[in-house]
């Protein structure tokens, strides 16, 4: 199959570079670095194996790229108003188009603007980010879960998720809502986390006032979810990420790296639309609203300054 990465940072860097790697036609997008790639090759530094992509396919224009079987979208959802010209040519009815992007509500919103995708949301336990051009640095993890979302096909899903595995990147089917939640479980606490207080995960947890406090922001995602009806978000997947995270790498998240940056925070998808859901299921996230008040203040205030 032809895979397409739409957005080739750390996430779309690694799992393009890993397919590309094992032998797959990949066709990767880029745009600060498109020229340095182009010369010098994608470099993938990885707890896993470093490797090189001495001559990838590489394009500064989507409309320059081939009809694929399979596009990995991996921009943030702050460019998504961008993805009916990035995929016009792309992807077609038969595309199955991959959203490995954070938050809840992400594929309803894109269904909307292009209705005749097929959708699947990909949820990545990753840690990795682009440290420079054409340099891609995984520091742990590298799982990724599949949510059929709107899929005609799901023999073809299968067999995405076994091409990855066997390229490394260990990749499972799950149902979407369940994933989706679980995923805001680790995302909401420490996405904003580390940005209103200038840290990092590791030092998030060491602390026992803020272990505290994210164990209880994860409660009231699980809470949010039992309300709604998701199965599988329980306190024992609270305990689960919270210890996983204390044998992670000390890592910054990437709303945290986009606060340092100077670019947009994803915070409409990871904040906002939960926290509506979960008032207008009855069982508002009191703590986790405080957080996105905090960030939209932090926000607003540096177009401000």
């Amino acid at each position: 199959m032809t895979y397409s990465i739409i957005g080739t940072g750390g996430i779309g860097g690694y799992y393009g570079g890993r397919l590309a790697q094992a032998g797959h036609d990949v066709h990767f997008l880029l745009h600060s670095d498109y020229e340095y790639v182009r010369e010098h090759g994608l470099r993938v530094d990885s707890v896993n194996g470093d490797f090189m992509l001495p001559s990838p396919q590489v394009y500064n224009d989507a409309a320059m790229m081939p009809l694929s079987d399979v596009v990995l979208v991996c921009l943030k959802t702050t460019n998504n108003h961008l993805l009916p010209t990035l995929l016009q040519s792309v992807a077609d009815e038969h595309t199955i188009v991959i959203l490995i992007q954070n938050g809840i509500g992400v594929e309803e919103d894109v269904q909307r603007q292009l209705p005749h995708l097929q959708l699947v949301a990909g949820l990545a336990f990753i840690c990795t980010a682009k440290v420079g051009a054409g340099h891609i640095n995984h520091q742990c993890y590298g799982q990724i879960n599949l949510a059929n979302y709107s899929c005609k096909d799901e023999k073809r899903l299968q067999l995405i998720a076994e091409q990855f595995t066997q390229a490394g990147i260990p990749a499972a089917q799950v149902e979407y809502h369940e994933a989706r939640w679980k995923k805001a479980v680790w995302n909401m606490p420490f996405n904003g986390m580390t940005v209103a207080l200038n840290t990092q995960t590791d030092i998030l947890l060491k602390h026992p006032s803020t272990r505290q406090l994210i164990r209880e922001q994860m409660m009231e995602i699980v809470r949010t979810a039992k309300q709604l009806g998701v199965a599988g978000v329980d306190e024992a997947f609270v305990d689960k990420m919270i210890d996983m995270t204390d044998n992670m790498t000390p890592y910054s998240p990437s709303m945290k790296l986009d606060f340092d940056f100077h670019r947009p925070m994803e915070i409409q998808y990871i904040y906002t639309r939960p926290l509506q859901i979960a008032r207008q299921a009855g069982v508002p996230m009191y703590k986790l609203e405080m957080l996105e008040a905090e960030l939209r203040f932090l926000e607003d205030g540096r177009s401000l300054t």
